[in-house]
């Protein structure tokens, strides 16, 4: 994914009025960053149990060689690069109020 990308993906906004469910926007804000990790956490270890659970009755892997494996070079980069988009989903509501504020300045 390339920076062009990236921003796209950082600035895209449900359409209407972000609603508030407490009187400080900044603990609105916190709970946004909150769910939308603990969203991504479920889906990713239901995936990952259905795929360890796989390999265990395939017999194709046991659940200590996948505590045991360490990535390579590209391995490490490809997570790296997921890492920063992920973190770019979380924080997501951070980077659009900081967009609106400069626009704001302007």
């Amino acid at each position: 994914m390339n920076e062009l990308d990236l921003q796209k993906l950082i600035n895209a906004a449900a359409s209407g009025k972000r609603p508030h469910f407490f009187g400080d926007h900044d603990v609105d804000r916190l709970l946004s960053i909150v769910w939308a990790m603990a969203a991504e956490l479920a889906v990713t270890r239901e995936r990952l149990d259905t795929v360890e659970r796989l390999l265990a009755e395939r017999a194709l892997l046991d659940r200590a060689a996948i505590d045991a494996y360490r990535p390579d070079g590209a391995a490490a980069a490809e997570r790296g690069q997921w890492q920063i988009e992920y973190l770019s989903r979380l924080l997501r509501v951070l980077q659009q109020e900081v967009d609106a504020l400069r626009r704001e300045e302007r």
